[in-house]
């Protein structure tokens, strides 16, 4: 199950520093966030969870295997990109593919480093993509309104439909609003997914601020998290700089002491990763034994039988049960052992939905 989360901004504002220091770190740490190219701009790094480690010591696991997000470098976008300047019809195919836009902000004043519009203004800079975006959206909108209105006049209700949806979508598009704040029915939401707006897709704001305001932000990144508080959107503050440096160290501990030097408990990769994959609404639950503590990803609101077919199809197919163990009550019980003598083990069946944080082993039968 791979989800992808595009990194986006325009060129010169520590796009790629950013995904470059995600795949050196995560070479760097191979035991516990494994980096693999699956494309020249593509990788997966792994989410980084202390549950996992705690699961793991106590279940005795000889490794651990964590779960994982694939982050995609899409080329910088400029003004007109939607009119395919800068190449930019082939990087808003880019954007199409993924699943959630994490959107690099430049809060920082450098003179060395230009900037593509003269001056940095980060909240420019994000309405100018947002527009961008927005205009694709309206194109690929009104493409489909003349093949579909011939369906509609045949009476065809599937048609009728999903015209009614394109109206309703282009209407907020045209008022320069987001796809992704329009009210979609629960019966509306596959077509919905089916126009593959760009808009629609959730967005995370990272701050790219000078070493200095690593740990608080500045002025800038204060003007990004406004923002995206009014459009309901995530905003993370990162200096792609430290980011870098960090990535170079060769020892856990040379990081954390570098790290502490600045003020910072952890680096501002570690906050993007669980942001995004938050920001795709995902939660995490775990299995664990004497050979592994493996952390599987699932959406929010999966019921027991989904989260067993992400192990395996049989498992889904043949489920029976599942026994489940609440992350809290495994850790203060001191494993499996312990939980289950506590009456802490609870027998799940088909209409349970899963909590981040759960420990389950699935019965099945094939």
């Amino acid at each position: 199950m791979g989800f992808k989360c595009g990194i986006v901004g325009m060129p010169n504002v520590g796009k790629s520093t950013l995904f470059n220091a995600l795949t050196a770190t995560a070479a760097a740490e191979a035991a516990n966030f494994p980096f693999c190219t699956i494309e020249p701009n593509v990788g997966r790094v792994s989410v980084p969870d202390q549950r996992q480690d705690k699961l793991a010591k106590i279940a005795g696991s000889a490794k651990e295997v964590p779960t994982q997000l694939e982050f995609v470098d899409i080329a910088g976008l400029v003004k007109g990109a939607s009119k395919g300047e800068g190449l930019g019809n082939q990087f808003l195919a880019n954007i199409r593919e993924v699943d959630a836009i994490i959107h690099v902000v430049r809060c920082f004043e450098d003179g060395n480093v230009t900037h593509v519009e003269g001056g940095v203004d980060p909240v420019r800079d994000a309405e100018i993509i947002e527009t961008e975006l927005m205009l694709a959206d309206m194109e690929s909108l009104e493409k489909r309104i003349q093949p579909l209105s011939k369906k509609v006049r045949g009476g065809d209700k599937a048609s009728v439909g999903e015209m009614q949806l394109i109206e309703r979508a282009l209407k907020l598009l045209q008022d320069g609003t987001p796809a992704r704040a329009m009210t979609v029915d629960e019966d509306e939401e596959k077509q919905f997914r089916m126009l593959q707006l760009l808009t629609s897709k959730p967005v995370l704001y990272v701050c790219n601020v000078e070493e200095s305001a690593a740990a608080d932000g500045n002025e800038l990144s204060k003007k990004i998290a406004e923002m995206a508080a009014k459009e309901g959107a995530g905003s993370v503050v990162i200096s792609a700089k430290i980011e870098e440096e960090v990535s170079q160290l060769d020892s856990e501990e040379d990081k954390k002491e570098f790290l502490e030097t600045l003020g910072l408990e952890e680096t501002g990769l570690a906050r993007v990763i669980r942001a995004g994959y938050s920001l795709l609404n995902l939660i995490t639950f775990f299995t664990c034994g004497p050979k592994e503590t493996r952390a599987w990803t699932i959406p929010k609101g999966a019921k027991a039988p989904q989260a067993a077919g992400v192990i395996h199809t049989d498992f889904e197919k043949g489920f029976i049960k599942a026994e489940t163990i609440a992350y809290d009550d495994y850790i203060s019980c001191g494993g499996e052992v312990g939980a289950k003598d506590a009456g802490k083990m609870r027998q799940e069946g088909r209409d349970y939905t899963v909590i981040d944080g759960d420990v389950m082993l699935f019965r099945f039968n094939v």
